[in-house]
């Protein structure tokens, strides 16, 4: 099975249609709370960010979590990159991405 990455935004809408199906086990509902809480732009908007961000040669997996805090300085972008090997030069062009989609 390959290992496909989803924003907040996306588990939303995932665990919010399973539970139109049936009811959502404990964790399913805590997780469910989390992402309404926390899942800044909607699903359609979050996929699209993460697009935008993969063209700009990052990390799908960075992407993701770039979509899921939607950091708004560049202190925030660096913070993201921190643990990274490889650092991304351009923090205000990912801002400006961010900010496009939010």
């Amino acid at each position: 099975m390959a290992e496909k990455f989803v924003t907040l935004a996306e588990v939303k809408e995932m665990l919010e249609d399973a539970k139109k199906e049936r009811e959502l086990n404990y964790e399913q509902n805590r997780a469910l709370e989390h992402c309404l809480k926390f899942a800044k732009p909607d699903a359609k908007k979050a996929k699209k960010l993460v697009e935008d961000l993969v063209k700009l040669e990052i990390d799908e997996r960075i992407a993701v979590k770039i979509a899921d805090l939607c950091p708004r300085t560049s202190e925030e972008i660096v913070a993201v990159f921190a643990k990274e090997r490889s650092q991304f030069k351009e923090p205000d062009r990912i801002l400006e991405i961010v900010s496009k989609h939010i």
